[in-house]
């Protein structure tokens, strides 16, 4: 069991947290406010200090975040990580419409890929015009009739 002198040695400043989780301060700050992460400890002098298991969170906030959840989702499945009690909407719910909307992005995403692929391939250095400087189309192109 850890003694509050080994918790001391081992609790991370926010410079700390900040710097290997990739946030600002007042990120960390805002997500106590909202309960995202826990209230810290403080040092006599009132400076906040942290345990390893916040960089682990914060990571998962940002990661979540990322894949489109919003921060209130984001707590919710916190909750469920922390307590094991599922809040209203059940999270296998949550994110398996987050899922979804994740694979409709790739196959948009996939297809938006094969044709800037196909649109790439046609490109020859030889037989492409200089661009006129401040225009989007080479001499020769209509830009009104979609053809370039």
């Amino acid at each position: 069991m850890r003694t509050e002198a080994t918790k001391a040695l081992t609790a991370l400043t926010m410079s700390e947290v900040t710097s290997r989780a990739g946030v600002r301060p007042d990120t960390v700050r805002y997500y106590e406010r909202i309960g995202l992460l826990p209230t810290p400890a403080r040092t006599t002098g009132a400076h906040r200090r942290y345990d390893e298991g916040v960089i682990e969170r914060l990571r998962f906030i940002r990661g979540t975040q990322r894949l489109g959840l919003t921060l209130t989702e984001i707590g919710d499945l916190l909750s469920v990580r922390d307590t094991g009690v599922c809040p209203c909407e059940p999270a296998e719910t949550m994110l398996e419409r987050h899922l979804a909307e994740i694979e409709a992005e790739m196959a948009r995403l996939g297809e938006l890929r094969a044709e800037l692929t196909s649109m790439l391939s046609g490109m020859s250095g030889e037989n492409c015009a200089d661009p006129v400087p401040g225009a989007w189309c080479p001499p020769g192109c209509d830009p009104e009739g979609g053809g370039g």
